[in-house]
């Protein structure tokens, strides 16, 4: 008669036991349910489409039925190394890259230095150096286009009154790169200059203090403690940098349309052209994917690099 008890009694526990697990068990499921709009999102806009351009790739697909499009292997990715038109957008866009990079982390570092002092209203400018962040690249490329037109821009009529001669920007070969860059400076620059000011402000004012104790100077300060502790700041900024410069599609299709003479054709526009204008899909697709090859081992390229002088600055 007193076992049952006692087995009831033992019982009592174990349930109470097993409450946090329920409750636990719950709380995953709710917060699956959270997250799977935004999963579901993904999947059918991110996820679906790589796939669905992997697989074109391997086909010449010209139409939007799914029979006329034969499997071509891997021809489209043996047509590619001969395909110089290819090769010249990809030439340019590592030369952008290449140039907008490093302008742009350094304007945007010199902003950052700027907007960091403890002053009224520095807000303000903040704010005003962020705006170019969220105005819309469409509108941000016509405003240059009439801004660098060479007879009625005003940057030509700024040149005339510092008797310097006008220059055809977006018309020569020669210049409308770089017009791009410092275009894209121009509009990118606010969001890296908060990534920097956030690292700014993470440097310890006792480290400051010590430097100018011991005699250093604002320069000095600046290169020899300030600069090596941004250094995460810095990678960041590069390989992102990097990542962007190499998609880079906008401003050329608004502005230059990849010209003149193809000075401006960059990949992601050249495969544009080849998908929406001369309707190759497969082949677009395929080059899509040997430019995220590309984009893929350089961010691989530029990770072992910094490894690398990480583990030798520490030996």
């Amino acid at each position: 008669m007193s076992v049952s008890p006692a087995g009831a009694a033992l019982d009592v526990p174990a349930s109470r036991g097993d409450r946090p697990a329920r409750r636990r068990r719950r709380s995953e499921r709710v917060g699956w349910l959270f997250i799977l709009p935004a999963t579901a999102h993904l999947a059918l806009f991110a996820l679906v489409p790589i796939i669905f351009s992997l697989y074109l790739s391997f086909h010449e697909w010209s139409s939007p039925s799914f029979l006329s499009a034969p499997f071509v292997g891997l021809d489209n990715y043996r047509s590619l190394l001969g395909d110089d038109p290819f090769w010249h957008a990809m030439w340019n866009t590592a030369y952008y890259t290449l140039l907008s990079v490093p302008i742009g982390m350094a304007v945007s570092l010199a902003l950052a230095v700027l907007v960091n002092q403890k002053l009224r209203g520095m807000n303000v400018f903040r704010a005003i150096f962020f705006m170019p962040v969220i105005t819309s690249w469409v509108a941000v490329s016509v405003i240059w286009i009439t801004l660098l037109s060479p007879d009625a821009g005003l940057v030509n009529y700024m040149f005339e009154l510092l008797h310097l001669p006008k220059q055809s920007w977006l018309d020569d070969p020669n210049a409308a790169m770089f017009a791009i860059v410092l275009i894209n400076t121009w509009k990118t620059a606010g969001f890296s200059m908060v990534i920097w000011l956030a690292g700014l402000q993470a440097v310890p004012p006792e480290l400051m203090e010590a430097a100018s104790i011991d005699g250093a100077g604002k320069w000095r300060q600046f290169w020899h403690v300030t600069l090596p502790l941004l250094a995460p700041t810095t990678i960041f900024l590069v390989i992102t940098g990097v990542i962007g410069g190499f998609q880079v599609f906008t401003p050329m299709y608004v502005i230059t349309e990849g010209g003149p003479l193809g000075a401006t054709d960059v990949a992601v526009y050249h495969i544009y052209q080849r998908a929406f204008q001369e309707f190759s899909m497969g082949y677009a697709s395929a080059q899509a994917w040997v430019l995220f090859a590309v984009i893929f081992l350089v961010t691989l390229l530029q990770l072992w690099f910094i490894r690398r002088r990480g583990e030798s600055n520490l030996v």
